[in-house]
């Protein structure tokens, strides 16, 4: 069993609040929330593979 990656924890609770933030722009009905949560989802996952290709490259992972 490895170390924590704690870079990578956060920006997986960080993908989840955005994701979950989405669900409730959708119920509130806010096209401006749903539209800003997406964009949030989507760079905060892109910087955790970003990250994680790096890691991977210099052998951390």
């Amino acid at each position: 069993m490895g170390t924590i990656k704690w870079p990578l924890l956060f920006l997986a609770i960080a993908a989840a609040v955005c994701i979950m933030g989405l669900g409730v722009a959708i119920g509130e009905e806010s096209l401006l929330g749903a539209v800003a949560s997406i964009v949030a989802t989507i760079i905060t996952m892109g910087f955790g593979f970003k990250i994680k290709k790096k890691l991977r490259e210099s052998g951390e992972l």
